[in-house]
């Protein structure tokens, strides 16, 4: 099933980061962030000018992310890997920290830009970066988002929000349920305005055709075990075709 949406990103980005409090309410420059961000064991987010904690993919007591998050997340990178081989086009995981608009190139006290941490990014082509430590991705192509509570609003919101406005290489924005078989699949449009695609049901099928990839919603969810909700959600959703 496909719902479709057309028209410029716009909403409001303070949504995005209402459930995320900065480490500090001290400003820090581009320069300052990275040098510390480099050092450190814990990875954070930065958005003009504040560092932002990465928000753990909960749902467990445990520190880390829910087992959900995991089966989900290896199972797309997995599919992915497996179908991009032998392309120009590549899969980077978890660390790979992408910058988002040219802004953020700019040196001595800059306090605009935002860095963050996508759950899956595809480029395609010969990588660039941001600097000589190569750690910061400037072109990607797709990124994946697995969607956790306490992250949601922020990659709904904040991060689609400047990613497509300030990385032009980004055709594809995909934003993964864990809880309920539901892939949201944003998709840039020639006059710049993005298409929504959303697919619910492991009997769907994610077509990614700008690196002519396609992945079934049963190999995205195998191994997951849906609630009752979520099972009941799925039959509404059928029920209303």
């Amino acid at each position: 099933m496909h719902v479709y949406f057309s028209g410029k990103c716009c909403k409001i980005e303070n949504m995005g980061l209402a459930k995320r409090k900065p480490e500090s309410n001290r400003k820090y420059t581009i320069e300052e962030y990275l040098e510390m961000e480099r050092a450190a064991f814990e990875r954070s987010e930065y958005i003009d000018g504040y560092i932002y904690p990465m928000e753990r993919k909960e749902a467990t007591a445990i520190a880390g992310e829910s087992e959900q998050h995991g089966i989900v997340s290896s199972n797309v990178h997995a599919e992915m890997h497996l179908k991009l081989k032998g392309t120009d086009c590549q899969t980077r995981v978890k660390d790979a920290k992408i910058q988002s608009g040219d802004f953020a190139k700019m040196t001595g006290k800059s306090l605009k830009g935002m860095f963050s941490y996508p759950d899956i990014v595809i480029i395609c082509g010969k990588p660039e970066y941001h600097d000589e430590h190569k750690d910061i991705i400037t072109n990607p192509k797709v990124i994946i988002e697995v969607l956790s509570p306490s992250a949601e609003l922020f990659d709904r919101n904040t991060k689609f929000h400047r990613l497509s406005r300030f990385n032009k290489t980004l055709s594809d924005y995909i934003l993964v349920s864990q809880d309920k078989p539901m892939v949201e699949h944003f998709v840039r449009q020639s006059d710049g305005n993005w298409k929504l695609f959303t697919h619910f049901g492991t009997d769907e099928v994610l077509n990614i055709k700008n690196v002519k990839c396609k992945l079934k919603l049963e190999d995205i969810y195998d191994r997951v075990k849906f609630s009752e909700e979520a099972i009941q959600f799925l039959d509404e959703i059928k029920n209303a075709k």
